[in-house]
């Protein structure tokens, strides 16, 4: 019926030559037993090709590599390379978490449904009749689970694998004597896990020791363990002995979060606030160095013989960022505008992801006008309310919803959910395996010790070579501070004059009832030079915040005094993007509405500073020269922590070094002096290369805190009735996308 086509279909179907050659290979070192079927014709084309011929133009023989023209011509130039591994697989297991080798892990695959309480979690109440635990300890109690090695301090990450340490895995537990014995049964050799310790004082009170981040003798905040052989009537208590914050939002009300596995699998109800006789107090016993403080509180479980959880927030775990980034790889529609790639490894070897999600353009000069945005989260891997942000972020940017299509026709989104995969898995609170906190380290050249942050790093400066980036955000969590903020940076420029704070105010009017503008800072602290917002704000990003998410709840309208839930933070994520589009509005009123507000405030501030001091100032005049900085208070009340310096394996290499060095003092001989140079070259390399230029301020000192008075705050109903109708940002021409292709997946740099 079809002349053509059925003499189309006589030809001799050609396989590759590099396909035939690779079967010959396989096949004479016995892995391949099928027969080649390399004609002969074939192989005369292949001599003509040694001969000098042009058989690539041949109809006989084309490479699937090379690209051809309509007309069957050879083009000179490859095609995209193909992914020779699924990065995701469609089917069957995630690539497991691999671990350090000392690291204990269980079998057991850990899972929680996602739930919204039906009704508002208030803050706890004291009574004024808490009770101040004394801690008993060992000595008098019964270790009921006790991890055997814990790699801390003077310790360094060696390698890892999948499952962790080999051999097999001891149940620390007790082992309960029969149907009556009422012993809790304690695990935390799971993913995020953490308690090195639990030891019972009395029938239904136990003292636990949280596990310090791994190499390090420092930062136990994070907690998540399981409890098993629960009685449904007895009140337990429990009690943390080893905390190390002197300050916490347990003495604000916030209560720890509960999962029942029955409740779960009967009643559909997940994690819950939970908790009575919540008290945060200093320990009565330390190790020395620093003092330890103790979270107590008592809980009666819903069940018996259930097993429970316990967590500081709701839990979210590289797995679960895995399986949310194979349902968007297995989706069509999202996977046309959503690519998905490798940034890097981490130093235990986990995927580091990187998503580039904007709508495909009509033109390359189209493709290269759009502006950037940068978003990341998890560098503190026990701040997982960083995870539920950013996923209420993607769940909306990956939506069909006609704002979500605008914002991918405006910009490129560049998103790294979880920069730092290991100390996730393992259940640090701040550090990486490296055993330091990597948002002091971004401007580190150890791209070995610190790989997350040095390609993060690195590919910003890329992207900033393409095109403009307009904002930088990186989602954390705080213990301190009731609500949600974000942290800036003050610009200098009079051109641009308090831009930086048109965003948080724009989001604080978006999200009312759970975004504080008043809690919002954006002083620049020296010792803040080498975090991911400063080091952005120093490479030309305007708008580089670090946006702070309390582990409690608001303050604020209608959430008044309630802990925040997973909703909460997710619909944060929604808003997040809806301020994205008031920003970017080509009509500038929102914009500029917004700054004279700001003028306003700052005013209001100003005048408050020079009362405090008995100062009268007159403030007619040109409001760009007053220094920022001068009023306004430093970040104090963040959960900072200084550089600790060079990684933990580098750190006792130094050491070594030094005892060699002072070994040999008394037989001076020809020892390597070029590792020494290149440790304190390191360390030289590791403090802050750009010098703070001085500023401009006050002659007075206004080193008050800010002040807390909600005057300064602004008004609930000054959210103006903006026009929700979007239209697209003015584009400007710049240099096309360049690509940087690697073997099965696009990697940085």
């Amino acid at each position: 019926m079809f002349p053509a086509l059925e003499t189309e279909l006589k030809q001799e179907t050609l396989p590759d030559p590099y396909e035939d050659f690779m079967y010959r290979h396989l096949r004479y070192y016995g892995y391949f037993k099928g027969p080649t079927c390399l004609s002969s014709t074939v192989r005369r084309q292949i001599e003509a090709v040694s001969r000098g011929s042009l058989l690539l133009s041949s109809p006989l023989l084309k490479s699937r590599q090379l690209l051809h023209n309509d007309f069957g011509e050879v083009n000179p130039r490859l095609r995209e390379p193909r992914d020779l591994f699924a990065f995701l697989p469609s089917s069957g297991p995630l690539q497991a978490p691999r671990w350090p080798i000392e690291c204990e892990v269980i079998k057991e695959n850990i899972h929680h449904i996602e739930w919204i309480p039906p009704q508002p979690e208030y803050f706890y109440q004291p009574t004024g009749n808490e009770k101040v635990p004394e801690i008993v300890g060992e000595e008098e109690g019964t270790v009921v689970y006790q991890l055997d090695s814990v790699p801390t301090e003077g310790s360094y990450f060696t390698s890892s694998r999948v499952g962790g340490k080999r051999g097999i895995i001891k149940d620390l537990a007790v082992t309960l004597q029969g149907p009556e014995d009422n012993a809790l049964l304690f695990e935390s050799r799971f993913e995020s896990g953490n308690l090195q310790k639990a030891v019972r004082v009395d029938t239904y009170e136990y003292e636990l020791t949280l596990r310090t981040d791994l190499y390090t003798n420092k930062y136990t905040q994070w907690f998540y363990f399981r409890v098993q052989n629960t009685r449904k009537d007895a009140t337990y208590r429990f009690t943390i002995v080893n905390l190390l914050k002197p300050k916490s939002l347990y003495t604000l009300g916030m209560k720890p979060l509960m999962y029942s596995q029955l409740d779960a699998d009967t009643h559909n109800i997940g994690w819950r606030r939970e908790g009575s006789e919540i008290k945060y107090c200093k320990s009565s016993t330390g190790d020395g160095q620093q003092p330890f403080y103790c979270l107590t509180w008592t809980i009666q479980f819903p069940h018996d013989q259930d097993t429970c959880f316990f967590a500081h927030f709701y839990p979210y775990t590289y797995t679960d960022l895995q399986c949310y980034l194979l349902s968007v790889a297995n989706n069509p529609v999202q996977a046309q505008f959503c690519k998905l790639r490798t940034l890097c490894r981490s130093l235990a070897g986990n995927v580091v992801y990187l998503l580039t999600i904007t709508n495909p353009s009509r033109t390359p000069q189209e493709a290269a006008a759009k502006k950037a945005v940068v978003l990341s989260a998890r560098v503190h891997p026990g701040e997982s309310n960083g995870s539920w942000i950013m996923k209420g972020f993607l769940d909306f940017i990956l939506s069909d919803s006609p704002d979500a299509q605008l914002l991918r026709n405006i910009f490129v989104f560049k998103v790294v959910p979880m920069l730092n995969p290991d100390g996730v898995i393992v259940g640090n609170s701040r550090c990486s395996l490296a055993g330091r906190d990597l948002n002091r380290h971004y401007k580190t050249i150890l791209k070995d010790s610190f790989p997350c942050i040095w390609y993060t790093r690195n590919m910003i400066k890329r992207l900033l070579e393409e095109r403009e980036v307009l904002l930088y955000c990186d989602f954390h969590g705080h213990s301190r501070k009731n609500n949600i903020f974000l942290y800036g940076c003050n610009n200098n420029d009079r051109k641009y004059w308090l831009h930086e704070r048109v965003f948080p105010l724009m989001l604080s009017k978006n999200a009312p009832d759970k975004f504080s503008f008043h809690s919002c800072n954006f002083k620049v602290q020296r010792c803040k030079e080498g975090t991911g917002r400063v080091v952005m704000w120093r490479m030309g990003i305007l708008n580089s915040y670090t946006m702070e998410s309390t582990f409690g709840g608001s303050t604020l309208g209608n959430k008044r005094d309630t802990h925040f839930t997973t909703e909460d933070l997710k619909s944060l994520g929604h808003q997040v993007c809806d301020t994205l589009l008031d920003f970017c509005d080509p009509d500038r009123a929102k914009f500029m509405q917004c700054l004279e507000e700001l003028k306003e405030l700052l005013q209001q501030e100003i005048h408050k500073k020079f009362n405090e001091l008995g100062q009268d100032m007159e403030l007619e005049g040109n409001w760009s020269d007053i220094s920022l900085s001068d009023i306004e208070s430093s970040t104090s009340g963040s959960d900072s922590s200084l550089s600790d310096g060079l990684p933990a394996h580098l750190l006792n290499i130094a050491r070594e070094e030094r005892a060699g060095f002072a070994s040999t003092l008394q037989k001076p001989h020809a020892f390597s002096r070029n590792s020494k140079n290149t440790s304190s070259s390191m360390v030289r390399n590791e403090k802050p290369r750009l010098n703070e230029r001085e500023k401009p301020g006050f002659t007075a000192s206004c080193s008050a805190k800010r002040s807390t008075n909600r005057s300064q705050e602004p008004a609930r109903d000054m959210k103006p009735s903006w026009s929700r109708n979007r239209y697209p940002v003015a584009k400007r021409g710049r240099a096309t996308l360049t690509v940087y292709p690697s073997l099965h997946v696009y990697t940085y740099p």
